[in-house]
This record gives structure tokens, sequence and C-alpha cells, in this order.
């Protein structure tokens, strides 16, 4: 993302920077010269964002916006640490306040986002009447008879990445819907691994 986004900056300021006649050039090459450098400052950025992102959720085992400021803080801390303490100190300032700026605008957007979409089309009696006699198909023809599938469940007590990071096993109820039946599925031990070995 930082490359392809410094590929299009770095060309069009090439572009605007360049003699006439030279424009296509000397946009290709600022392009090629700067893009690298700031898809590498982009990668770095993110993994020490990522990293101190899911050392947050790990310490406080909660998963809320304070996992992304405090990892924006401690991004822009470590980043700028050669500059000095002062530096860091107020580098570490900016990055929290701009991820809580994000993940604001993420909580808003998602509070006013149910309030913008059109009604659900369940207040139509004739949808409403084809999906208390089993929905999908077409109004008026014979409807297939489905039954749901099972899902044998894993005789395996969790897998190993739960158990991992203490994450407690929770009861199903017995009425499961599809959803947990299919995530079930990622709980089976897979097949073995082929060995290739000459023997």
């Amino acid at each position: 993302m930082g490359a392809v986004g410094g590929s299009v900056y770095h060309f069009l300021k090439g572009l605007r920077n360049s003699p006439n006649g030279a424009r296509i050039t000397g946009g290709m090459q600022a392009a090629r010269m700067n893009a690298p450098q700031l898809g590498g400052s982009f990668a770095v950025w993110g993994t020490l964002f990522s990293t101190f992102h899911c050392t947050s959720a790990y310490v406080r085992r909660k998963e809320d916006p304070w996992n992304s400021i405090i990892g924006g803080a401690a991004t822009g801390g470590v980043l700028s640490m050669r500059q000095g303490i002062k530096a860091s100190g107020r580098s570490a300032l900016a990055g929290g306040f701009f991820l809580a700026l994000i993940e604001g605008a993420g909580l808003m957007a998602n509070r006013f986002a149910p309030q913008m979409l059109p009604p659900l089309p369940a207040d139509d009696p004739n949808m409403a009447a084809a999906i208390s006699t089993g929905g999908g198909g077409f109004p008026g023809l014979p409807q297939p008879v489905v039954s749901p599938a099972e899902v044998p469940s894993s005789s395996s007590g969790g897998s190993w990445f739960g158990g991992l990071f203490g994450k407690k096993e929770e009861k199903k109820p017995s009425g499961s819907t599809g959803m947990s039946e299919i995530l079930e599925s990622f709980e089976t031990p897979s097949p073995p691994i082929p060995s290739f070995e000459y023997k």
C-alpha cells in the first residue's frame, strides 16, 4: 500500500517538477527512486503497530479501541526514539491522537450506519409470507425440502491455539446455528503431512 501510494504521489510530484519535454521520464524516475523507501517505511510502521496492538490486546485481555490507541502511541514513540526523549514523547502523543481520531471516526460510522440504511424488506407482507413458508426459491412454485446437514463434532477439547492464549471453551446451545456448525470444521485435525524421504 505504501509502495503503490508512494509511486502515484512521487510520479505526480516528479511530473510537476520536471522541465518540459522530460516530464514523463522525470515522474517515472522520481517514483522509481522514492516509492521503495516510502513502501519500506510504511511496512516498518505497520509491523510495529501490529506488534504493539496485539501485545496490548494480549496483556489487557480486551479487544477495544484502546489497543489501537496504545499501539499508535507506542509506534510513534519507538520510531522517533533516535531523536531523543522529547521528540519521542511528542511523536507518541501524535500517534495516539491520530489513532484515537481514526477509532472515533470508526465508532461514529458504526453508530450512524444503521440509521442510514433503508428499512428491511420484512415489512412487506409478501416477503414475510415467503420467509415464513421456507423462504428461498420463487413464490408460487413448490419449494424443495432442505434438511440441515449435520456436522460431526470434534472429539478434541479445543484447538491448541485457543489453549495457548487462555481462551476458555464456551458451552454451545443445543439449537446451534449454521454459522457455528461451519466454524466447528476448523477444529477438526488436519490430515498428516506426507513424507517424501527416500528409504
